[in-house]
């Protein structure tokens, strides 16, 4: 990447999205780790690992029961979607060998969260979209961590997979030096432009949520990194090799998918052992919990396992 392309990109994006949180916010290398607070003796914890161009927020009205350990990754270079956030050094925290804003990045900080932060035996890790990519690589990196952990991945990105023809012919003509220009010319842009084609009938949930998704990152640099990071992630990747570790999984698919080839996806699923649930969804969109949360697991079906 030439160095003036590098520096236009580095400029910095405000965020626009922020909610009301009570609980932790831990800082792990260029991300951070967020654990709400619970109400009630903790019966289930479940890890969050939000998607490209998200937030944690994407979990927290699916996860509200006074006694689930929410935990919630932001990943590398992302704004924390937190107001008055106190934020402090993760105690626990370890250097971090790979680069910044990739899927392998973000893996090992899901695994410092994993090791360190669930307080129950019923452990469930939830990603969607490039949250699924982190969650896979993160059993790559640690497979010692998920042996007892039900794994949830919401239309996820996988090996095999592919970007929708769509996102694919939009993307293809845009060079590093354009993406500040692109960025701004679509938050300048009303969501109703483009939210029925790629997003799906919207929510007032998906709205706030979705409204501004090329706000959710620190810089420009962080949007493009991930895009070529997830690319190369899925083509150097087998399915098998992946999913082989995996004791309790669940693919949920939805029925109409256009930010991700949905053929692929369910053709990189299928690929996957018995110990895998592939879920065939009603969904209308990528955003499957968003659109309904009856797709969502039950979590007294989490296998339970003994905390030390």
């Amino acid at each position: 990447m030439k160095a003036i392309h590098a520096r236009k990109l580095l400029r910095p994006i405000q965020p626009t999205y922020q909610e009301m949180f009570s609980g932790r916010v831990y800082t792990v290398g260029k991300g951070a780790v967020s654990v709400r607070n619970h109400s009630a003796e903790a019966e289930h914890t479940v890890i969050g690992v939000h998607g490209f161009l998200e937030n944690h927020c994407y979990f927290t009205q699916t996860y509200q029961a006074p006694d689930t350990e929410l935990i919630l990754l932001t990943c590398s270079n992302y704004h924390i979607p937190v107001s008055d956030a106190a934020t402090q050094p993760a105690p626990w925290e370890r250097e971090i060998k790979y680069a910044e804003a990739t899927i392998e990045y973000d893996a090992a900080i899901l695994n410092q969260a994993m090791e360190n932060l669930p307080t129950t035996g019923r452990i469930r890790v939830h990603g969607h979209s490039r949250g699924g990519a982190v969650i896979l690589d993160a059993i790559r990196q640690r497979p010692d961590l998920y042996q007892h952990a039900d794994i949830v991945l919401e239309a996820p990105v996988l090996p095999g997979g592919r970007l929708h023809p769509m996102i694919k012919a939009l993307l293809e003509p845009v060079s590093h030096g354009m993406w500040p220009w692109v960025v701004r010319l679509i938050n300048s842009s009303p969501s109703n432009v483009y939210s029925q084609t790629f997003l799906g009938k919207m929510t007032p949930r998906k709205r706030a949520l979705l409204e501004k998704p090329f706000t959710a990152t620190r810089d420009h640099l962080t949007i493009v990194r991930n895009i070529e990071n997830i690319l190369e992630w899925m083509e150097r990747h087998e399915p098998e090799a992946l999913y082989a570790p995996v004791q309790h999984g669940t693919f949920l698919l939805p029925q109409v998918d256009r930010i991700l080839d949905l053929r692929a996806m369910k053709a990189s699923a299928e690929r996957s052992h018995n110990a895998w649930r592939i879920v065939e969804t009603r969904a209308q969109s990528h955003f499957i919990t968003l659109d309904s949360l009856e797709w969502v697991p039950p979590l007294d079906q989490v296998p339970a396992a003994h905390v030390a």
